[in-house]
């Protein structure tokens, strides 16, 4: 097997043919894609289970409700467990055990911290310094990106907030160097040194200025929340495409309703009045102030008479916040699911989707298929007609164009995978090094720190509650095998144990291939 270093630098391009090869129907849509930061499951008045909970009751989304009614509601969708991770598998389409950069980026050429001083394990070098533009840099995943691709073809691309792409210094930390037209606020930071317009978004505070908030200056001493300022420049950014008829990509990636948890005046008072901790109710202004986001680009797009013409997709980066920060008690702020971001049990990876594409697909609908953030590259891509592109990196993603869609018979499982070779920082359920896939119903998780194996039928028991390792040992072996092959395929890092210095062994190998 070849090693990643002479794919890439053996420059290998790979042609990758997406949908039919029919001639193109119409001009290619505008798309939007709305990224919250720290949304979870729960964090919304859409219920995204077979029922509503005391969650849903309690913020208030109108305009994803309104989004809702209009498009597809996936409730099994899937994101990584922290946000770096996560967006370079929306850009590139690569798994997070291919590309590497499996853990947040900031700081260049190192590793965080936390990664420093675990008592039993040694961190591999993931690729901390983000995305790559070129092959010979050092750390990074050498990729085409889908703001490249798309802009290419004729879209003008604008990034709007949190970029987070690549580590201070590296070219992919400007999401220009990254085939966006417009950069509004975005840079190698990937929370906001402060979401007040009085404090200047952070900048000028020593002990926040690594996060600062750039580009935002004409709001700077304003009384006007972070995620207001963003969507004024949005609505002039789009201003420009839409004059001269070009179809555009807006990736607008709020910064919110990532830490640190700040309330929005205008929306605060009723959620102090429900009585929500302090915490809490900070945290469910933020909710409504990023809602309110969604619905000035809504409203923008029908003042405008694009609605007919633009595809809307909303998805959050992880599971929601809920080992630090946050009131009341840790690791329960996404029931029905465990934990919460950081996480591999589904409080820590299972997201908020929606998706709006006018006159093809049925309104007001569910889908229950599970899907992964890899899988938006080549979606993106065939919404947008491009029928061919050429890439360095190998695609892990599969088209969900056919689900909005609802053609044909319903397609069998595939796996999905995680891979977090590193640490977070803080603790709680599931929170660690590991390995996992899901596959139908059933998830086996790999925590490298005990070497131990935990498996879930999801269908029965969403709360990963009853360890099924035990009583199901052959469809434990069976996942085993589909995550050690896959893991092994990317040629995935490892941890090592850090008395002996042997590598944390495949899946695979904990169970005894007899059974």
């Amino acid at each position: 097997m070849k090693n990643s270093a002479e794919f890439y630098f053996g420059l290998v391009l790979i042609v990758f043919f997406l949908g039919c090869q029919s001639p193109k129907v119409g001009k290619p849509p505008n798309i939007v894609l709305f990224v919250v930061d720290d949304m979870g499951w729960q964090d919304t008045s859409v219920p995204f289970w077979n029922q509503r909970t005391a969650f849903n009751s309690i913020y208030k989304t109108p305009n994803m409700e309104r989004l809702a009614i209009k498009g597809v509601k996936f409730t099994n969708a899937y994101a990584t467990p922290v946000c770096s991770p996560t967006r370079v598998s929306l850009m590139t389409g690569m798994n997070a055990a291919r590309h590497r950069v499996t853990n947040w980026t900031l700081r260049p050429d190192q590793k965080q911290p936390m990664e420093l001083n675990h008592p039993t394990l040694n961190f591999p070098d993931w690729n901390y310094n983000g995305i790559g533009l070129d092959p010979s840099t050092p750390n990074t995943a050498y990729a085409r990106t889908l703001a490249q691709l798309l802009s290419k073809e004729g879209y003008y691309t604008i990034h709007a907030g949190k970029a987070h792409f690549g580590a201070i210094g590296y070219p992919s930390s400007n999401p220009l160097n990254l085939g966006f037209t417009i950069n509004i606020a975005g840079h190698a930071a990937g929370a906001p040194g402060s979401y007040l317009g009085k404090e200047n978004y952070g900048n000028g505070k020593k002990d926040r200025e690594i996060w600062a908030v750039p580009g935002l200056e004409k709001y700077h001493g304003k009384d006007l929340f972070l995620t207001e300022a963003l969507t004024k420049e949005v609505i002039n950014a789009l201003d420009t495409p839409v004059k001269i008829k070009q179809p555009f990509f807006l990736y607008f990636a709020l910064y919110g309703i990532h830490t640190p948890l700040m309330a929005n005046e205008r929306f605060i008072s009723p959620y102090r009045e429900m009585g929500l901790e302090e915490p809490e109710a900070r945290y469910a202004s933020m909710i409504e102030s990023m809602d309110e986001a969604l619905g000035k680009v809504l409203d923008y797009l029908k003042a405008n008479q694009l609605e007919e013409d633009t595809v809307v997709l909303f998805i959050s980066d992880n599971g929601g916040l809920s080992a630090v920060a946050r009131g009341g008690e840790k690791h329960t702020h996404n029931y029905p699911l465990k934990s919460g971001k950081g996480s591999i049990y589904e409080g820590g990876i299972r997201v908020p989707m929606l998706a709006y594409w006018p006159n093809k697909i049925l309104p007001n609908s569910v889908n229950t298929t599970p899907l992964i953030i890899e899988d938006f590259f080549p979606s993106l891509l065939e919404m947008a007609q491009i029928e061919e592109a050429e890439f360095p990196q190998i695609i892990d993603g599969e088209s969900f164009v056919p689900l909005l869609l609802n053609e044909g018979l319903e397609a069998a499982p595939r796996p999905l995978f995680w891979h977090y070779p590193n640490e977070w920082g803080p603790e709680g359920p599931g929170i660690g090094s590991y390995s996992a896939v899901r596959l139908g119903d059933w998830k086996l998780i790999y925590f490298h720190e005990h070497l131990s194996l935990e498996l879930y039928n999801l269908k029965d028991d969403l709360q990963e509650s009853n360890n099924l390792l035990d009583s199901n040992r052959k469809k434990a072996l069976e996942l085993s095998k589909i995550l050690t092959m896959h893991l092994q395929s990317v040629e995935a890092q490892m941890p090592t144990e850090k008395i002996m210095g042997d590598v944390v062994p495949w899946p695979n190998n904990l169970l005894d291939s007899k059974e």
